[in-house]
């Protein structure tokens, strides 16, 4: 929620397998563990995202990352 409200759009999981509870089967069969893949979040870009955009999810996450794991 404070990835949300901080205007960046994240998923846990694949897009093909939304609102399902298991880990991603894609993550798994590339070695993750289970609950590694449940921790994992999907960052999705299209060819509108801009540099920009990127750069201040690259400027913001860690700061927000570090409130959510405290």
């Amino acid at each position: 929620m404070r990835l949300d409200r901080a205007g960046i759009a994240v998923s846990m999981g694949a897009a093909c397998a939304s609102g399902g509870n298991e880990p991603s089967h894609v993550l798994t069969a590339m070695g993750l563990s289970p609950a590694e893949a449940a921790a994992s979040l999907r960052f999705s870009l299209s060819r509108y995202s801009t540099a920009e955009e990127v750069e201040s999810v690259l400027n913001e996450f860690p700061a927000l990352y570090a409130r959510m794991a405290a």
